[in-house]
């Protein structure tokens, strides 16, 4: 009997994965702990209920974190699965951890307002990092997944519905004012993680009807340096057969994807919507 050994691949995959986690709950922590918490000014969801409880009992933001996770992990655990839930554990732990050592250390600002855009950018970027490991610091968009496959709310309308009560609580705990500030550090928060997740260069997949399939083909390898991939389709009306063109572009690159397809064939019907990510394949030009 032999015993299996793990594929090194799979190892490395492991150990990117829980390093970024770690890098990332490092990160969120020097959002909270050095701008955020120290001016009263809160993040959503149950990052923002924590940093309540904490105001109130004078106990470790992780023991909070932890505590009020709980029910969300056992519902991941049923709906979306181990791997998720483990990822989430740990980002907890780290974030838990390093909360601890970085709120040694003072507070950088003792202005608000900056606090809100310096400590939400830093924390977004942390908790982007663990989103983008497969992991989540927030139980309440675990709801909000669930909530959105069971109704007609959508996942961020879920989310703003639950954080307009964590918010109004923090008006009543601070202040109107820091409760204010604290929307303001959310908008930022969610912005800086799209940010992380979808990458400042995003990326567009296009699909192209043309009856002149060979030369856009062509065109977009020799002036865009994009490769395309030819898949067979059929006209619903006509019944013709018809090559459809698919490629993936940059958001600089759709107005001169546009530009040639337009120039070529002007009867061409375009279709582009977003891609959050990229798995496989090589996304780079063609050529080089």
């Amino acid at each position: 009997m032999t015993d299996k050994k793990i594929p090194r691949s799979n190892v490395s995959a492991y150990v990117k994965k829980y390093l970024q986690l770690c890098i990332g709950a490092v990160i969120a922590a020097l959002g909270l702990e050095l701008f955020l918490i120290p001016n009263e000014v809160i993040d959503g969801g149950v990052v923002g209920l924590s940093i309540m409880a904490q105001y109130l009992s004078g106990l470790p933001l992780g023991t909070f974190l932890i505590l009020f996770n709980i029910p969300f992990l056992w519902l991941a655990y049923k709906q979306i699965g181990k791997d998720f839930v483990i990822a989430t554990i740990v980002a907890i732990i780290f974030l838990s951890i390093w909360s601890e050592v970085v709120g040694e250390y003072p507070k950088v600002t003792n202005d608000p307002f900056l606090a809100a855009i310096f400590g939400g950018i830093i924390d977004g970027l942390g908790v982007g990092l663990i989103m983008r490991a497969g992991g989540s610091l927030d139980g309440t968009e675990i709801v909000a997944i669930i909530v959105d496959k069971k109704t007609i709310w959508s996942v961020g309308e879920v989310v703003m519905f639950i954080n307009l009560f964590i918010l109004s609580g923090a008006g009543l705990l601070f202040g109107w004012d820091k409760a204010m500030y604290s929307l303001f550090a959310y908008f930022v928060i969610s912005k800086m993680i799209d940010v992380v997740i979808k990458g400042l260069d995003e990326m567009y997949a296009v699909m192209i009807v043309s009856n002149m399939p060979y030369e856009l083909t062509d065109e977009l390898n020799a002036k865009l340096g994009r490769g395309v991939t030819l898949l067979h389709g059929e006209g619903g009306y006509t019944h013709q057969s018809k090559e459809i063109l698919y490629c993936v572009v940059t958001r600089l690159e759709v107005d001169k994807l546009k530009k040639i397809v337009l120039e070529k064939d002007e009867h061409a019907f375009v279709t582009i919507y977003p891609v959050n990510d990229i798995v496989g394949g090589r996304f780079k030009k063609s050529g080089h």
